[in-house]
């Protein structure tokens, strides 16, 4: 066998609006809010901005920050000042904008490991079923298809695996000015139809780093970034707010905020203070009555209000109302939330709710604020205030007490996760958490865990081996250290190391499904098929990810049990119609298995979905000179190939059977890169008949 191997004047907007770090109880002109007598909207646009304050902009006060097009939409609109999210991270925050509910109604409570189920309608089925062509365009692999935020949606567009870097702890997302270049062809392209258009763009995100001419400019390069978004948005804004498009509804909002430094917290994720919590959300559009409104608002807010623009019937039981009308509850209590902390290293979960203007911290040191008077956050009223504190505890969902059933992370999208700074781990949850859990006594810790992926990023691994071993002296049950740690490990060729970290992950009660999926698909890489099957087999099967059945499959078949691998992978693959990788991995071990008709069923079927897969290529080719079709294979090993030219199999293969059928040139081409790279202690007898195949070639 051959070898297989997303505005009318002002820039600070300055109408009596809230300056940063001021609040605001009620509004002057809430009975003005449902606007003028209007026709229902025709289309709508939902920009949301990740990680972006709500003092972050010309229009809240902020008078660094350069937004011009954003406060010409806010000076035109409608400015929700004491709007807020109900989770600090970006898919379960999205979730809550897209469903309207709660994030433990929909059960997105982190970013990674979990997947918004198809029970729940969304903003977008809701509108495609009303006729609307919906079309969506996201900055970053938190808001990735897989998640089920596509539900609903012509088009979602979450190709931003170009952007990718190049070491563990980059970025995985693109520009602004790209997402808003992709929505705006969208958005030409179906003139015909009424239209709802979703842009999310990333920036500002951490790390914060802003194009020309905001890095010079603008001394805070967080806000850089936020004057960038702004430029990024204008293309997109500019026709509307000159009168040149349809009537169209267009929101802003943020997923969460940033915290800065504040209450020692570097970014995101860890506390739900107001700098994350707390959020910009603007309206603008037919039917939308322009001014303030200092009314508490929710993101579960969004879907009532913009089905209303938009004349289409929301469903029952959604637990927001529409901001367009008079406030019909000043009593009512918004729920908030942030969960990662508990997911991700064990600290104590972290709910809480806002009514009126105090604010409830649910902990084992728990926290009340009056955010009239403090809204900074710096004056905890729990002991001067227990019967308020009582009240608002008494508020709290009962359905969200935690945990709910423990997440499942399959490896890619937990690499990819970690890559910004979620870490997708499933800590064991425990039966009572004390003050050494409370989040607010764990963020040195945190601060560590960042320090990690900082050293790593400067090429200095040891050094970040060695913090996280400070951490697990301090916290041995911390799954994200082990996690780190693993990554830096294996990307080091370190398995036998690696394969020790998480004995004593296991060891500690620490060890997680996605540790072990990780370390298993390493070993099946190394050849050491055995013992990567003893540990992925620990894994539950009827729960277990396409990832990890598809690296026991790989495990079973390099054991020579070739049809179990197959059987492993059949009713996956009947139950993942979309996935190209498993189809090609079954393509792969059909051949090894001489199921050559088979094999070459799969490599096509995977390639019918993904026809950019170099493996599956090769499959194909291998598979079709074994049913005598030497042609065929060498169209096939061309273009595995053109997509992979270091693949010297491919190489070696495409050579050898280009002479044997006459095409010397293909031939020869081959086998001279093939020669040029291939090392003689690997590929000793192949350098030998591709020497002597050259030699019969002639010049």
């Amino acid at each position: 066998m051959l070898a297989i191997v997303a505005l009318v004047g002002c820039t600070a907007c300055g109408d009596g609006g809230a300056r940063a770090g001021e609040r605001r109880a009620g509004s002057a002109d809430e009975s003005q809010a449902a606007g003028p007598s209007a026709p229902p909207a025709q289309n709508l646009i939902l920009i949301t901005i990740d990680t972006l304050r709500a003092d972050a902009l010309g229009f809240a006060g902020n008078e660094e920050v350069e937004t011009p097009t954003l406060d010409r939409l806010a000076a035109a609109g409608r400015v929700y000042t004491e709007a807020h999210a109900h989770n600090v991270v970006t898919l379960p925050s999205h979730t809550n904008i897209l469903t309207g509910r709660y994030p433990y109604e929909h059960g997105v409570r982190n970013n990674g490991g979990f997947e918004l189920g198809p029970e729940l309608p969304t903003l977008a089925s809701l509108l495609h079923a009303a006729g609307f062509a919906t079309g969506a365009v996201v900055g970053a692999f938190p808001l990735d298809g897989s998640f089920g935020l596509d539900r609903g949606f012509d088009l979602y567009d979450d190709d931003f695996d170009e952007a990718r870097g190049d070491h563990l702890f980059v970025y995985a997302q693109r520009s602004g000015d790209e997402v808003v270049s992709r929505g705006l062809a969208w958005w030409r392209q179906n003139s015909g139809h009424q239209r709802f258009l979703w842009l999310h763009l990333f920036e500002p995100h951490a790390p914060y780093t802003p194009p020309a001419p905001f890095a010079d400019r603008i001394s805070s390069p967080y806000l850089g970034e936020v004057s960038a978004v702004d430029r990024e948005l204008r293309p997109l804004l500019e026709p509307f707010l000159a009168g040149t498009e349809q009537p169209t509804v267009i929101a802003v909002t943020a997923d969460h905020g940033e915290s800065l430094g504040e209450h020692g917290e570097a970014t995101h994720g860890l506390f739900a203070y107001e700098a994350t919590l707390h959020v910009p959300l603007l309206l603008w559009g037919p039917g939308v009555a322009p001014g303030r409104d200092g009314r508490l608002a929710g993101h579960v807010d969004l879907m009532p209000t913009l089905l209303s623009l938009l004349a289409v019937e929301a469903p029952d039981g959604l637990p927001g109302r529409s901001l367009l009308g008079p406030v019909e509850d000043s009593d009512r209590a918004l729920y908030f939330e942030s969960l990662s902390p508990n997911l991700e290293y064990g600290a104590a979960p972290l709910r809480g709710v806002i009514r009126d203007d105090l604010k409830l911290i649910d902990l084992p040191e728990p926290e009340l604020y009056d955010l009239r008077t403090d809204p900074e956050e710096t004056d905890n009223l729990i002991e001067s205030r227990r019967a308020d504190a009582r009240r608002l505890r008494a508020a709290l969902p009962e359905e969200s007490r935690w945990p709910p059933p423990a997440p499942r992370v399959d490896p890619e999208r937990a690499d990819r996760l970690r890559s910004l700074g979620y870490l997708a781990t499933s800590a064991a949850p425990k039966e009572t958490y004390g003050p050494q859990d409370d989040p607010k006594n764990l963020v040195d810790l945190d601060h560590q865990l960042n320090r990690i992926a900082e050293l790593y990023g400067a090429g200095r691994g040891e050094e970040a081996l060695e913090v996280g071993e400070d951490i697990l002296a301090k916290r041995p049950e911390m799954t994200a250290a082990y996690t780190y740690m693993t990554k830096i490990l294996l990307a080091g060729g370190r398995t036998d190391e690696a394969l020790r970290l998480l004995q004593r992950a296991e060891s500690a009660g620490a060890a997680d499904d996605a540790l072990r999926q990780q370390l298993g698909l390493t070993l099946v890489r190394a050849g050491r098929p055995a013992e990567a099957l003893r540990l992925l087999e620990r894994i539950d099967s009827e729960a277990a990810d396409p990832d990890t059945l598809s690296s026991i499959a790989l495990a079973q078949a390099s054991l020579g049990r070739r049809d179990e691998a197959l059987k492993t992978l059949a009713p996956l693959i009947e139950r993942s119609p979309e996935n190209a990788r498993l189809r090609e991995t079954a393509s792969f071990i059909a051949v090894q298995a001489g199921r050559y008709e088979e094999a070459k069923r799969w490599a096509l079927d995977a390639l019918n979905l993904d026809g950019d897969r170099p493996d599956a290529w090769n499959n194909l080719g291998v598979a079709s000179y074994n049913l005598d079709r030497p042609g065929e294979a060498v169209e096939a090993w061309k273009r595995a190939s053109s997509l992979d030219p270091s693949n010297l199999d491919v190489l070696f293969n495409l050579g050898i059977v280009a002479a044997e059928i006459g095409d010397a040139s293909t031939a020869r081409s081959a086998l001279q890169r093939f020669l040029s790279a291939a090392p003689p202690a690997t590929y000793g007898a192949e350098r030998s008949r591709a020497r002597q195949v050259l030699g019969g070639l002639g010049s």
